[in-house]
């Protein structure tokens, strides 16, 4: 059985999910923090794009460092292995890091059938993007934000093919924030107007 890829996302109502950290904070609570945790809580590898490691490294060692009550979670970031992706060669100061060998499908699909747990990303849009393209992401977990930031990058751009996803879990946290996490539909809905019509006469 190969291995689970896992994507956690900080989301907006209207599908923004740049810069959370202007908008995120305000709805952040145990139940949110919990639900971080529990989605990576199987994952021994993190996959990684080069301005996400940044954050990650510029604030996760410090606070396993400084002992808070989030050094725990800070101690497992820092003891996963971290695959980070970059044009540009890498200087990592963080432990357990390394630079991808090849593109993002082929490194995945090679990971997937190498042994370990699960093999866990939060933000890294454009890696997330080419995953669900490739169809190698099993878990998509979307925190959905009850506001409309009306400005920035959103997780799915335009022009590009549909991606059928189902829904494998929801929960509502007392924030009005919406945990939902989705997985690859490989059978999805049909049917056209005619039948969506004739559905409401039954």
């Amino acid at each position: 059985m190969s291995r689970k890829i896992v994507a956690s996302v900080f989301i907006s109502l209207d599908g923004v999910v740049e810069a959370p950290d202007q908008w995120h904070f305000p709805y952040f609570n145990e139940e949110m923090g919990a639900a971080v945790g529990a989605g990576l809580s199987n994952a021994d590898t993190m996959l990684f794009g080069r301005v996400t490691y940044d954050s990650f490294a510029g604030a996760w060692p410090e606070r396993e460092t400084a002992g808070a009550e989030d050094a725990g979670f800070a101690k497992q970031l820092g003891d996963m292995r971290k695959i980070v992706f970059s044009r540009s060669p890498l200087d990592f100061q963080w432990r357990n890091s390394e630079q991808a060998r090849g593109d993002v499908a082929e490194v995945a699909a090679a990971l997937k059938q190498e042994p370990g747990g699960d093999i866990g990303l939060s933000g890294s849009i454009s890696i997330i993007r080419q995953l669900l393209a490739a169809g190698l992401l099993d878990e998509l977990q979307l925190i959905v934000h009850p506001i409309a930031v009306r400005k920035g990058m959103r997780l799915f751009d335009e022009g590009e093919p549909s991606i059928p996803l189902k829904l494998l879990k929801s929960e509502t946290f007392s924030t009005g924030v919406l945990n939902l996490v989705y997985g690859p539909d490989t059978a999805p809905p049909t049917g056209g107007y005619e039948e969506a019509v004739a559905s409401l006469g039954e």
